[in-house]
C-alpha cells in the first residue's frame, strides 16, 4: 500500500501489534528517537494519528504541534493523560479500549483483596525462605461474608461487585450518580462508603475531578480492621495519607496495582508488611492485551475508512 497514513506512536506496543499496524500505516516511533524534539519537528507536518497508552497520554503541546492530526487512539481505558479539551477544540477524535480489559482488572481486584486479607505474599515468602518451622504467621482476615465498598460502579466496578457477590459479601458503592439499575446500597461520599466497608476498592476513572478523592478522612473511616485496594489510578488516593494510614495502623492493610509517580514509587512502600504491591498489571494478560491492540487497530481502520468509531471518548 502506498501513501499510508502516518501514525505517531508515543511508546512501545507489543510486537504483534506493530506487525499489523505496519501493514496499514507508516509508523513514526517517537520513543526510539535520540532527539525527540527534532524527530517530531521533521515528521509533524504529515502525522494524521497518534497511538498512545494510558500511562503516556497526549499533551496539549503535542496536539498543537501536529497540524494534520485527526485521531488519537489510546491502548488502555484511562484517558486522563490525554488533553481532551485540546483535542475537542481541534475536532480531533479520541478512542480508548474499554470492555476488553474489564474482566482481567476485576479478577485482579478480587485477587488483591484476598492476597492482602489472607497474607498470601507473606505466606509464600515464609515457605520460600525455609523459615516455616520458625513459627506460623499471625492469623489472617476472612474475605467471604465481609462488606465490600466500591468506588466507581462503572464497567469494572460492576464486574467486581458481581464477583464478590459469590463470596457472600454485602456490597455498597459510591458513584458520581446513583445507579437505578442495581440494588446495592449507595453512599453519597467516599467517607460514608468507607465507614460501612471492610474492603474499600477503587475502580473509578482518573482525572482532575478524582484527584485525592480517597484521603485521610476516608482511611480513618475505613478503620483499623479495613483494607484499601486500588486498581484505578494512583492519583485518586492521597498517597501521603495512605502511607500514614499504613504505617500507623489507621487501616489494616492495602493492595495496590497503581501508584503516584509510577514506576518510581515512594520507597516507604517497600518496607511495609501490610501492603501488597503490583506493577500496574490489571490488564496484563495475553488475551486482553491482544484484544486491546485489535480494538486500537479497528478504531484506526474505522476512522480512515469513514466509518463510526467503535469506542469513541469524545
Amino acid at each position: 500500500m502506498t501513501n499510508k497514513p502516518e501514525l505517531l506512536v508515543l511508546g512501545a506496543y507489543p510486537d504483534w501489534d506493530f506487525v499489523e499496524l505496519e501493514k496499514a500505516y507508516t509508523l513514526r516511533k517517537l520513543w526510539e528517537a535520540p532527539d525527540q524534539g527534532a524527530f517530531l519537528a521533521s515528521h509533524a507536518a504529515n502525522i494524521r494519528a497518534i497511538g498512545t497508552r494510558g500511562d503516556l497520554g497526549a499533551s496539549a503541546a503535542l496536539i498543537a504541534a501536529l497540524p494534520k492530526l485527526e485521531i488519537i487512539v489510546c491502548n488502555g481505558v484511562g484517558v486522563d493523560g490525554i488533553d481532551l479539551p485540546a483535542a475537542k477544540a481541534r475536532g480531533i477524535k479520541v478512542t480508548n479500549t474499554p470492555d476488553v480489559l474489564t474482566d482481567d482488572v476485576a479478577d485482579l481486584a478480587v485477587g488483591l483483596c484476598i492476597a492482602i486479607a489472607r497474607q498470601i505474599p507473606a505466606g509464600e515468602s515464609l515457605v520460600r525462605s525455609g523459615k516455616w518451622t520458625a513459627g506460623p504467621l499471625p492469623l489472617a482476615t476472612r474475605f467471604s461474608g465481609k462488606r465490600m465498598g466500591i468506588i466507581g460502579l462503572g464497567r469494572i466496578g460492576l464486574a467486581i461487585a458481581k464477583r464478590t457477590e459469590a463470596f457472600g459479601m454485602k456490597i455498597s458503592y459510591h458513584n458520581r450518580k446513583k445507579r437505578d439499575d442495581v440494588a446495592y446500597a449507595y453512599h453519597n461520599s467516599v467517607e460514608a462508603l468507607a465507614a460501612g466497608s471492610d474492603f474499600l476498592v477503587a475502580a473509578l476513572a482518573g482525572g482532575p475531578s478524582a484527584k485525592n478523592l480517597v484521603g485521610a478522612a476516608a482511611f480513618k473511616a475505613l478503620g483499623s480492621e479495613g483494607f484499601f485496594v486500588n486498581v484505578s489510578r494512583g492519583t485518586i488516593a492521597d498517597e501521603l495519607a495512605l502511607l500514614n494510614a499504613l504505617e500507623n495502623g489507621i487501616i489494616k492493610g492495602a493492595a495496590l496495582d497503581v501508584f503516584l509517580n509510577e514506576p518510581n514509587i515512594a520507597e516507604r512502600f517497600f518496607t511495609l508488611p501490610n501492603v501488597v504491591l503490583q506493577p500496574h498489571v490489571g490488564s496484563a494478560t495475553l488475551e486482553t492485551r491482544k484484544a486491546m491492540g485489535q480494538l486500537v487497530r479497528d478504531n484506526l481502520a474505522a476512522h480512515f475508512m469513514g466509518r463510526p468509531l467503535l469506542t469513541p471518548v469524545n
